[in-house]
């Protein structure tokens, strides 16, 4: 239908729940380089991942199968809150003076309050049906950690988690949530592993990084028996999250439009995967009805994609996990303790690193001052306070309309929104305040020093 200039919501029934998750592998132009293994760097089988993985979780890792059927256990705890609802975002456009059409999808309305949840049920639930009893993960802002959490309890599997520290000490509530929900959580690195104690011998007062807490908690899964979850990076989990995609497809046509430009954060590739993963799927089967173009927006304090390199890596501080092809900072680099907790990560998915690779997207780095101050006109205009990850796609979709005011066009611009800041309030105090760290510069040669030790493939 045309648009007619009133309507803000565009909501699916829930008869309209996606089926399958779309995988996207079944469509690349190219096949993504294979994972290889830490030791042998040959390329990984099912049974090196068995230790961390249940085997379907694995199968779907290495599928092409372009859809995957989703359980019906699994869609019965979505339609909680699934499918989610897109927005036009008409106030933000008339405080900005711009011609564009400006949509968003909002995942901040699932139980924890973010898109997180898309992956943690499913990986749980095919964890219990392995007879899992108990999984082990990492979190950065405590979003995914969160999600873990709910799963967890969703199912009755035990929950162990370790949150990035300098998270665990500003964002306390995240921490409360994921207790309450019945998860263990500590702060990384800890004492309770090898991988922790070895870091805080090195630096007592380490912040902490996704990295290091990535390697307490497999750690922590080989040692008791466990198995390990990811929030964001693995291929299984970047498809589960194409729900978000799927649905907005079906939105946008209510709404009359067809994106110009999709804006997404990147920290992991999560939210961006699942958000983009189905429209550029029509593009490479030919079946969009334009061009569009793909903008990835990722923090200067940790810019993988505009300034990492593409290599071989290990996806944790330490070593211990198999070796991934991505654009990274380098295993070991320390992100600043920025506030976008969630994208303080050296890596990217090897999906969206490839699609980079391919030039099928593009990729932006933007300080999280001009994102707070994003976030807090999206507040004031639309009425949602966004999270600090999610006001870097709020920025990027923000310069693309700035963009149109310039040039006078028309364009339709699409953006996820991750998650609202309603447990991030404490960053706010500081943005309105003036006390907001100013944006740390990653120097070249700190850079370098970080590239340096990229395992030899």
């Amino acid at each position: 239908m045309a648009d007619d200039g009133v309507t803000v919501k565009y909501f699916l029934p829930e008869s309209e729940l996606p089926k399958a998750w779309y995988n996207i592998q079944a469509d690349l132009p190219q096949p993504l380089p294979p994972i290889l293994h830490p030791g042998t760097k040959q390329p990984i089988t099912p049974d090196d991942l068995a230790p961390l993985f249940p085997m379907e979780l694995i199968k779907q890792e290495v599928s092409t199968e372009r859809y995957i059927e989703i359980p019906e256990e699994v869609r019965e705890i979505y339609r909680r809150w699934r499918p989610s609802p897109l927005y036009r975002a008409r106030a933000l456009e008339k405080a900005l003076g711009t011609p564009a059409k400006i949509y968003y999808k909002y995942e901040g309305v699932s139980p924890v309050g973010s898109h997180k949840p898309n992956t943690a049920v499913p990986q749980v639930y095919y964890n219990k049906q392995a007879g899992v009893k108990k999984v082990t993960t990492e979190t950065g802002a405590g979003q995914w950690g969160g999600a873990l959490a709910f799963a967890g309890s969703m199912f009755d599997v035990e929950v162990e988690i370790y949150q990035v520290k300098v998270s665990y000490e500003t964002k306390p509530y995240r921490r409360l949530a994921m207790e309450t929900y019945g998860a263990k959580c500590y702060p990384s690195p800890s004492d309770r592993t090898e991988a922790g104690k070895k870091i805080l011998a090195e630096d007592p007062n380490s912040p902490g990084s996704l990295g290091i807490a990535i390697s307490e908690a497999v750690e922590a899964c080989v040692k008791q028996g466990a198995k390990y979850c990811l929030g964001s990076v693995l291929n299984h989990v970047l498809m589960h999250q194409t729900v978000i995609g799927e649905e907005a497809m079906k939105q946008m046509a209510m709404a009359g439009a067809y994106p110009d430009v999709i804006v997404g954060c990147t920290g992991g590739g999560s939210n961006f995967g699942g958000i983009v993963f189905p429209f550029l799927g029509q593009r490479f089967r030919k079946e969009a009805p334009k061009p569009f173009r793909v903008v990835a927006v990722e923090p200067s304090a940790c810019p993988s994609l505009t300034r990492g390199k593409y290599a071989y890596d290990f996806g944790d501080t330490v070593g211990l996990t198999p070796l991934i092809k991505s654009h990274t900072l380098g295993h070991d680099f320390m992100p600043p303790s920025v506030h976008a907790g969630g994208l303080r990560y050296h890596g990217m998915a090897a999906l969206v690193s490839h699609l980079k690779e391919l030039n099928e997207i593009e990729a932006i780095a933007v300080g999280q001052k001009e994102c707070f101050e994003a976030g807090v006109l999206f507040g004031r205009t639309e009425g949602i306070l966004p999270a600090p990850e999610a006001n870097h796609a709020v920025r990027g979709a923000i310069i693309e309309a700035l963009k149109c005011k310039e040039t006078g066009e028309e364009k339709t611009i699409l953006f996820g929104l991750c998650g609202h800041g309603f447990l991030d309030l404490p960053a706010y105090d500081k943005y309105n305040s003036g006390t907001l760290e100013p944006d740390a510069t990653l120097s070249e040669d700190a850079l370098a020093a970080a590239l340096a030790k990229l395992p030899s493939v």
